[in-house]
């Protein structure tokens, strides 16, 4: 029994809520049990400077996380002058994931920051901010075609994202920190809605894993995707 005593192949309870922030072009609160995400979408007209005049956009992301985002108060990076390597990693990883579906062309000279921001950690932070991002997105590109900014799909897919591991020898579905810090292997899927993949990270913590475990892991991942793009669609609608 796994200690959400959950099944294998069940997720935690997840929400999708957009059109959370005021101001902001795009926004979704995203939670995945206990961890909570909130992310903002940003649109600007400006490029970094390697891609202006190139006729087409960009899109980007930051990742951070709330000092009693964990049981104990984190250091604000800010404070100590610099990003640490993970978060340099997720908000690279976030940023990949998103650019995997969209048109960047139609998107035109601008650029849309997606920013990501732990409320609340209980593992899985990059998963729950890879699904979110991509609602905040969709609505700020959403926003942009009620002013004619742009036309015809500039978001053509959708992407999501899941964790999956082995603890205590099963192949089991979207890990809670109680399974994460002590699993055999733990992995992270990011794929699209047409269940092609966008990124694989997975590594043994412990005790390497077969092929056949990796495929019982991908076969997880799949299914938590799609249940994934569901959720994705019914915060739209």
């Amino acid at each position: 029994m796994r200690p959400s005593r959950r099944q294998p192949d069940e997720m935690r309870s997840v929400s999708l809520a957009r059109g959370q922030v005021k101001y902001a072009e795009g926004s979704c609160l995203a939670k995945f049990g206990d961890t909570h995400v909130l992310v903002t979408a940003t649109l600007e007209d400006k490029l970094p400077p390697w891609l202006k005049g190139r006729g087409r956009g960009w899109v980007t992301a930051e990742y951070g996380m709330l000092p009693r985002a964990t049981h104990e108060r984190t250091r604000r990076e800010a404070a100590s002058g610099k990003q640490s390597g993970r978060t340099v990693e997720i908000q690279r990883l976030i940023g990949r994931s998103l650019r995997s579906v969209v048109d960047l062309v139609a998107l035109g000279e601008r650029q849309i920051t997606l920013d990501c921001d732990v409320l609340q950690a209980d593992g899985g932070t990059r998963t729950a901010s890879i699904t979110g991002a991509w609602v905040a997105l969709s609505e700020c590109v959403n926003w942009m075609k009620a002013r004619d900014m742009v036309k015809g799909d500039v978001v053509r897919d959708h992407v999501a994202a899941i964790s999956c591991g082995i603890h205590k020898n099963v192949s089991v579905l979207d890990l809670d920190y109680a399974e994460d810090s002590d699993a055999d292997t733990d992995a992270n899927f990011v794929m699209t809605g047409t269940g092609n993949i966008v990124e694989v990270q997975g590594t043994a913590e412990k005790t390497p894993f077969s092929e056949e475990q990796l495929l019982s892991l991908l076969a997880l991942a799949r299914k938590g995707v799609g249940e994934l793009v569901i959720k994705q669609k019914a915060a739209l609608a």
